[in-house]
């Protein structure tokens, strides 16, 4: 299985943001959405960074309630790590869990096609051993 066939499941709508929107406004969003990032992003459609809760967080911590005053560009994650759509379960599982993230931009032609959280991958896998169960029952049954 690979990030294509889980898009095409699951759908490639992203929640955006933009660079100079306050973390008070992404707050909003991911509340509003039930997300736990954002994708910030630039021109023609490009990732400029990526805004999740624990961003939001470190903020407030940092610089109390006037972090919230604070542009969403001052506070993203820049140097954001992202897939293709052929990229394979099993990357996405290494990716996210050497970088300690829960989310991964899709990104086709430097252009942002789709998101893939832990949670998709996490149900996908699920869904593969759930198969390959099923499989290995019916050939010891018919064996």
């Amino acid at each position: 299985m690979n990030v294509k066939s889980i898009l095409d499941a699951k759908g490639r709508a992203v929640a955006t943001i933009d660079p100079d929107a306050t973390l008070a406004a992404a707050a909003h969003l991911l509340a509003e959405m039930r997300i736990g990032a954002v994708v910030v992003t630039g021109a023609g459609h490009s990732v400029a960074g990526i805004l999740s809760e624990r961003d939001i967080v470190r903020s407030l911590s940092d610089h109390g309630a006037k972090a919230l005053d604070r542009s969403v560009a001052d506070t993203m994650t820049r140097k954001v790590i992202t897939c293709g759509e052929q990229d394979s379960l099993s990357q996405l599982m290494e990716s996210m869990t050497d970088g300690k993230f829960r989310h991964l931009p899709v990104v086709e032609g430097g252009r942002l096609v789709g998101i893939i959280s832990i949670g998709d991958v996490v149900k996908r896998r699920l869904a593969e051993i759930e198969r390959e169960h099923n499989a290995l029952k019916e050939y010891v049954t018919n064996a």
